[in-house]
């Protein structure tokens, strides 16, 4: 059977100078609405969030971040795509633009878009509670594939990316993407709530997101779905070299804009947050959560999403879930 793996996408950083953004010299004179579309306290709110601070404390108006949730990441996605593009309205849009479409819950596509910066790309991880059985990804699999449907697992809505990497992942190892059943949620913080409860056995999350539950003992990670060590955990095993399918898979976050963005006001913002990424503050931000600083300019990122697309939606039809196409 052919595996499907999905690799990081490394991003060289382009050579940007203050030159080329001469002419970006939009600002905006009033309040600019930033939309989430996943739940706040996850790695996506709090990454926006404090951009949000920092584009206000440099434009010098208000940017308020709206959490428009639900519909596994189509409705803050078609909020921003929607959007009248004047510059009054961007957003966090994630890799589930590259995934919503396969699984026939929007027509909407990365396409609908004005790509601006990519401000992170994090694998996913398998986490498990303290007092869970398990104590490898070895183990957990092999509990799932002699018991199989007995074990639950969370990160995301359904079809979102962190429930793409445990049936990719399954798939991968020669398991149906039912082998270990998933539980939707509004995001990563309320899946690893379910976790500390009890509701399921694991969550698929990025590693960073279960740093303050790792850092406190109260979660255990089993592994981390990259073929490179992370920086906060380089411990935690890697799936390249655990699994013999060598499956891997990051997601990522953008600052995007409403479709047909006028090139002025897209090149401002992606001046700005140029600016900004290049900060000691949003450095030492970053190293805060224990995780280095990303960057990928506006034509890194539409190379990013078009590779994506494909390599996703390879995937999503492997496992046997795409629909309508």
């Amino acid at each position: 059977m052919k595996r499907t793996i999905v690799s990081v996408v490394a991003l060289a950083a382009a050579a940007w100078t203050s030159a080329a953004y001469a002419a970006c010299d939009w600002k905006p004179e009033r309040p600019v609405s930033v939309i989430v579309p996943w739940g706040a306290g996850g790695t996506t709110d709090t990454n926006t969030r404090q951009l949000a601070t920092m584009l206000q404390q440099k434009f010098g108006v208000p940017f308020n971040v709206v959490n428009r949730t639900g519909g596994n990441g189509v409705v803050g996605h078609s909020a921003i795509s929607r959007a009248k593009p004047d510059g009054y309205t961007i957003g966090a849009a994630t890799v589930e633009i590259n995934t919503m479409h396969w699984f026939g819950l929007t027509d909407l596509t990365y396409n609908d878009i004005t790509p601006i910066a990519l401000i992170n790309q994090p694998a996913a991880s398998v986490l498990v509670s303290k007092d869970s059985p398990f104590g490898s990804l070895e183990e957990l699999l092999d509990h799932a594939r002699e018991n199989p449907g007995t074990l639950t697992a969370s990160g995301t809505a359904l079809g979102g990316i962190w429930h793409l990497a445990l049936a990719g992942m399954l798939n991968a190892e020669g398991l149906e993407a039912e082998t270990i059943r998933w539980v939707p949620s509004e995001g990563s913080a309320s899946a690893l709530q379910e976790l500390l409860a009890g509701g399921v056995d694991m969550v698929t999350p990025s590693l960073l997101e279960g740093k303050t539950l790792i850092d406190a003992g109260e979660v255990k990670a089993l592994a981390y779905m990259s073929d490179k060590p992370s920086e906060a955990y380089p411990d935690v095993p890697l799936t390249a070299k655990e699994l013999p399918s060598g499956w891997t898979l990051s997601a990522y976050t953008t600052i995007s804009a409403p479709a047909n963005m006028p090139e002025d006001i897209a090149c401002s913002y992606e001046a700005a947050l140029k600016d900004i990424v290049e900060t000691k503050e949003w450095a030492e931000f970053r190293a805060g959560l224990g995780a280095p600083v990303v960057w990928g300019g506006s034509k890194e990122l539409l190379d990013l999403m078009t590779q994506y697309d494909e390599g996703l939606g390879s995937t999503v039809k492997a496992i046997g879930m795409a629909k309508g196409q």
